[in-house]
């Protein structure tokens, strides 16, 4: 489960940590060598050149070492009492970029370029992925680090940025006050609607709950059978209509029922949505101002990664209050999980991770970013 993306994490904790350990490296065994050659070059600065040559690690900045060389001299020329520290002061400003045991942003720019083609690959959305970016430039630029503590700090930053994406109000589903807590479905078909719907029935059951269903998908064939199916399996109520029929008409007509029988929760199906029917569009709508749902929870098949943002915008149209994810367990990527996130700001209710009504894992980002983060 969500091993790409945990490969990718781990790369960019690597690359990262590296970075820190070479700054220490260099900080520890060039410093001193650089402070005496820096003398070197005040005494005689026609030989700079020579000198980085000696000094490797210098290289990237000998152009610029070199300029501020020239305007040092051109300076010292008025005051040639001060020349030596002159070109002392210059050269050193330079040079403690290079020396310096804090990252800097050209230090770790590569890496996080990198960081964010990698996640995009894992199904993590652009603007997600420049989040992330943009967290962790924000907690490791500037970040001096005790030697042997580089990983530990890079993962800690890492974590609190993916934990910070996934971090917006939750719900806590055994609390709502209605009673009836009239709970409406949406997703695409194939996204796993029907059996995510008869997995909360379950949830809800063995937490002391009643459910009662309404099969508000009267558009797909068989679709009502199959509600019926887990209905009888799990001892739950359905309400149907027939093919055809008003579906927002099914919802009242199990909510009444629902009232009349002190049940608690009423779990309404409904057509997968095709963004270019007007019509479904239109009739979840209704569904929604007839019935006054308490939440509308959106379903989203994990695998079809990146394209679960578009899904995330178009059914926001409607409104949603909440998502489950289905077909966790045999997801490598795993990142739509934090680019729906980042897009509603809604948070997620359950993860599908298996065929069984049991196979359903309440979310907890915590844990989910540990697993993540086990590099």
């Amino acid at each position: 489960m969500f091993g790409i993306l945990k490969k990718k994490l781990k790369k960019a904790v690597e690359a990262v940590s590296k970075r820190f350990e070479r700054k220490e490296r260099i900080a520890k065994s060039v410093g001193k060598e650089v402070e005496e050659r820096i003398e070197e070059v005040a005494e005689k600065p026609e030989k700079v050149e020579e000198v980085i040559e000696k000094i490797p690690e210098v290289k990237p900045v000998a152009e610029e070492i070199k300029e501020k060389i020239k305007e040092a001299v051109e300076e010292a020329e008025r005051k040639p009492e001060e020349k030596k520290s002159i070109i002392k002061r210059a050269v050193e400003r330079v040079v403690k970029r290079v020396v310096e045991r804090r990252l800097t942003a050209a230090d770790i720019e590569p890496v996080l370029n990198e960081l964010v083609t990698d996640l995009i690959e894992a199904d993590v959305a652009l603007e997600t992925a420049e989040r992330i970016k943009e967290d962790l430039e924000k907690s490791l630029v500037g970040r001096e680090i005790k030697r042997g503590k580089e990983r530990e700090l890079v993962i800690d930053a890492l974590k609190q940025s993916l934990l910070s994406v996934l971090c917006v109000p939750q719900i806590e589903l055994l609390s709502l006050e209605k009673k009836p807590a009239v709970l409406v479905f949406f997703g695409f078909n194939g996204s796993g609607k029907t059996t995510s719907i008869a997995k909360c029935a379950k949830w809800l059951i063995e937490n002391g709950k009643s459910c009662v269903f309404a099969a508000a998908d009267t558009f797909r064939a068989a679709s009502i059978e199959q509600l019926g199916e887990h209905a009888k399996r799990l001892g739950v109520k359905l309400i149907k209509h027939k093919y055809g029929a008003d579906p927002a008409a099914v919802v009242y007509d199990a909510v009444e029922h629902a009232k009349a029988k002190g049940i608690d929760y009423v779990l309404a199906d409904t057509a997968g949505r095709v963004h270019t029917n007007k019509d479904l569009i239109d009739e979840m709508k209704k569904i929604v101002r007839v019935n006054k749902p308490d939440l509308r929870i959106l379903v989203i098949d994990s695998l079809t990664g990146n394209d679960a943002v578009m899904q995330a915008r178009m059914f926001d149209e409607i409104g949603v209050d909440a998502v489950i994810f289905t077909k966790v367990d045999v997801n490598e990527k795993g990142g739509a999980i934090l680019s729906v996130t980042h897009e509603l700001k809604k948070p997620i209710l359950f993860l599908g991770i298996g065929q069984r009504y049991e196979d359903l894992e309440r979310f907890d980002a915590e844990k989910f970013v540990e697993k993540l983060l086990q590099v």
